[in-house]
C-alpha cells in the first residue's frame, strides 16, 4: 500500500512544486515504525537524491538518531511537501495542503506511536499554529492514536549551535518515551 502511494505521489502535479523540482522526495523507513520524523520540506540534496534529510540537517539528524540508539531505517522519515520549495523557502499553505493527504495517508499507512515534527513549520501544521518551537520542544500531546511532539529542525541548529542541548534533551525524552518511562 505504502509503494502504490509512492507511486502516486511520484506522478504528482497538485500545486506549482513540481514545476521546478528535480525529484520527488516521498519519505523512506521502516514501513511499520514506532517512530515517524517530519520536517518541513526537502532541500537542495533532497530534490537531487530523491531521498529526505540527506544533506548536512540529514547528517546531524543521524547523528542524533545513533546517540539515543536508533537506526535510521527503523524510522520513517518524510517532510510536509514532497516537492522542493525554491530557494529552500517555506512551503506555502496551499502547497502542505496539496500534499496534506499524503502525508495523512502515510501516517495511516505506517500506524506510528510517536510523530515528531522537526522545525516549526511542522509542528505548526501538525501540532498547533501556535506552537513555538523554542519553548514547547520536547511536549508531547495525544493526537489519534499516537503521540506527537516538536523539536527544533536540524538545519536551525546548524544555524544555532547553541540549541542543540535542547534538542538532544528532546531526542533523549524519546528515546525515554519508546522504552516505556516518561523523561520530563
Amino acid at each position: 500500500m505504502l509503494d502504490a502511494l509512492r507511486r502516486e505521489c511520484l506522478s504528482c502535479t497538485k500545486c506549482g512544486l513540481c514545476e521546478t523540482r528535480t525529484k520527488v522526495v516521498f519519505g523512506e523507513g521502516d514501513p511499520h515504525a514506532r517512530v515517524m520524523f517530519v520536517g518541513e520540506g526537502p532541500g537542495e540534496s533532497e530534490d537531487r537524491q530523491g531521498r529526505p534529510f540527506v544533506g548536512r540537517a540529514g547528517q546531524l539528524l543521524d547523528k542524533f538518531l545513533a546517540a539515543v540508539e536508533l537506526e535510521r531505517d527503523k524510522v520513517y522519515i518524510t517532510n510536509m511537501v514532497k516537492c522542493r520549495p525554491p530557494g529552500n523557502r517555506d512551503p506555502r499553505p496551499e502547497e502542505m495542503a496539496s500534499c496534506g493527504a499524503y502525508l495523512e495517508r502515510q501516517i495511516s499507512l505506517i500506524g506510528p506511536e510517536i510523530i515528531v515534527c522537526l522545525g516549526r513549520v511542522a509542528a505548526g501544521a501538525l501540532i498547533s499554529p501556535d506552537f513555538r518551537v523554542t519553548k514547547q520542544h520536547g511536549q508531547f500531546f495525544q493526537k489519534k492514536d499516537y503521540e506527537i511532539t516538536g523539536t527544533f529542525h536540524p538545519a536551525a541548529l546548524l544555524r544555532n549551535p547553541a540549541q542543540k542541548p535542547d534538542a538532544f534533551e528532546d531526542f533523549l525524552a524519546l528515546k525515554a518515551r519508546l522504552e516505556g518511562g516518561r523523561r520530563e
